[in-house]
């Protein structure tokens, strides 16, 4: 696969050091220290979704291949992630609003799976979810993400194609700009690069004006 640059990122990450966190929770299963805050990187991205199996909630080893005909909406996150955890209310809200036209919310959690079954029962998460530790960072560098930071989320169309990634806690504007965009990648209206070169200003357009509201 050719990467493509990745024209779409938000300017806020969470902290990158997942796979120390995975180390020492093995070492000790101590809590974590919240995640620090970071610039997102500039990353260049595969031009379609990269082939890698996670275990299910039921503990199946599935691919994304799976949903194939779905335009996916990937989201890495982790149990020990603020943002991760704010953000599930708005993902289970996109899997009701935009599912029905053939979108698909896919958590894939980079975690221990004793600690994502708990959490995932008590925040009733009703899009799949698939759980991974190493192999799940290895799923996340797949993607062609430079620096991983949680929680950051991969969107594309329902060919497999990556039209965007955001690093960071989505807004519900940020995701119904990005899915806006994706829609039109489906219908033909835009290619891939072009929908990343449509986001990216939206994205900047919305951050201006979090900015300066008057």
């Amino acid at each position: 696969m050719k990467p493509v640059a990745l024209a779409a990122v938000a300017v806020s990450a969470a902290a990158a050091g997942a796979a120390f966190f995975l180390y020492q929770q093995r070492a000790e299963r101590a809590v974590p220290p919240p995640p620090l805050a970071t610039q997102a990187p500039v990353a260049r991205l595969a031009e379609t979704i990269p082939e890698f199996q996670l275990a299910d909630r039921e503990g199946e080893m599935r691919s994304l291949a799976h949903w194939d005909g779905t335009a996916r909406i990937i989201n890495f996150w982790a149990t020990w992630c603020a943002p991760c955890r704010r953000e599930i209310p708005l993902l289970k809200q996109l899997e009701r609003d935009y599912g029905p036209e053939g979108f698909q919310v896919i958590g894939i959690a980079v975690d221990f799976r004793d600690k994502v079954l708990a959490y995932a029962d008590e925040m009733k998460i009703d899009y799949p979810i698939l759980i991974g530790e190493q192999e799940a960072l290895d799923a996340a560098a797949a993607f062609g993400v430079d620096v991983i930071g949680f929680p950051f989320t991969i969107f594309t169309d329902r060919r497999g194609r990556i039209v965007a990634a955001h690093m960071g806690e989505l807004t519900e504007a940020e995701a119904s700009l990005i899915l806006a965009s994706v829609r039109k990648v489906d219908a033909d209206q835009l290619t891939p690069p072009q929908a990343r070169a449509e986001i990216e200003a939206g994205l900047s357009a919305l951050q201006h004006e979090s900015a300066d509201p008057d």
